[in-house]
């Protein structure tokens, strides 16, 4: 195998990581803004199911567990339960209030960064200084669920059976929404709340109860890649700087990938190498921060270009960002 070979399978495969974070987070989005509901919440969601997927897990086994399955299950547990619950606040002050979703989504992305940062620092201040869990129980968040003579197949094993479990989850899950949206009479019906609340209230379709279990369940998504982001690729070690960016990574990710949940998929796998490029790709004269940036900047040029096209299919739900107000229909 070539230099030129290695060097590019071990891009993809680092891609995959750290773009497995930004999957979950683009799919929990996806799904909230389908329903009409704009979260900019994305990256305190995502700090809040950090830290407590991490304590969950952290206190699991400091209280004698060594089962890797039940670890991992109580990190997304706790990941999830924590993004719900931000996100039934931010969607009885937007659903049930009628406040404006920009600004308790932004309120929101201020109060669940200092809630993140409050557990982890408070949890790392009570255990002297140091939040880590043990290396058995590392492998099964980190490693790959697969046999080794797969990851083995020259080329192609490691790059399709060496990531860790939640690509593979995160792989279902975006499947599973593509299905939901498109070919059920629920996913269906939370479509027609995004585009037009009254007509769909006017069917007969509780549009509030929509409404909420979209952002309640997306979020709570959302917050998984939080929890992710910290065991795979900050190693299991609370970081109270390590997520800074990648909620609002998520959010440019949902407008890149047209809010198609299989578009996630590969989207995602290329924000994670825009992210890391300037690891990979050193070039003296262009600057770190400017790498950094690449994300946003292509987000931004398929804005423009998807707009220039006017196409429906690749606009935003119609109602997105607007409170509906039954009164008025």
């Amino acid at each position: 195998m070539s230099d030129f070979l290695s060097l590019f399978l071990a891009l993809i495969i680092a891609a995959i990581t750290y773009g497995t974070p930004l999957l979950f987070g683009t799919l929990g989005e996806i799904l909230t803004e389908k329903s009409g509901n704009l979260n900019l919440g994305v990256e305190g969601i995502m700090f809040m199911g950090g830290a407590l997927g991490l304590g969950g897990v952290f206190y699991y086994e400091k209280a004698g567990g060594a089962s890797g399955i039940i670890a991992v299950g109580i990190g997304i547990l706790c990941a999830f339960l924590a993004g719900a619950l931000a996100s039934l606040i931010f969607s009885f002050l937007t659903i049930t209030l009628r406040a404006n979703q920009n600004v308790t989504g932004l309120a929101l992305s201020i109060f669940g960064t200092g809630v993140g940062q409050f557990v982890g620092e408070y949890m790392r201040v009570r255990e002297n200084g140091y939040i880590s869990i043990g290396n058995a129980l590392k492998g099964f968040f980190q490693n790959s669920p697969f046999p080794g003579f797969l990851q083995k197949i020259p080329v192609a094993g490691g790059v399709l059976f060496g990531n860790s479990v939640f690509f593979y989850l995160g792989l279902i899950l975006a499947v599973g929404m593509f299905f939901f949206l498109n070919r059920t009479r629920t996913g269906l019906y939370l479509r027609s709340v995004g585009e037009s609340p009254a007509t769909a209230d006017a069917a007969g379709i509780a549009v509030e109860r929509y409404k909420y279990l979209a952002t309640v369940i997306g979020g709570g998504i959302s917050a998984v890649g939080g929890m992710v982001y910290i065991m795979t690729i900050a190693g299991c070690v609370w970081n109270h700087e390590g997520l800074s960016g990648v909620g609002w990574l998520a959010v440019a990710l949902v407008i890149f990938c047209m809010w198609r949940p299989l578009s996630a998929i590969w989207g995602s796998v290329l924000f994670g190498a825009l992210m890391i490029l300037y690891l990979r790709l050193v070039l003296p004269f262009v600057p770190t921060q400017l790498y950094k940036i690449l994300p946003y900047v292509v987000t931004v040029v398929v804005l423009i270009v998807s707009s220039m096209r006017n196409n429906k299919e690749k606009q935003p739900p119609a109602s997105l960002g607007l409170a509906y107000f039954r009164e008025d229909r």
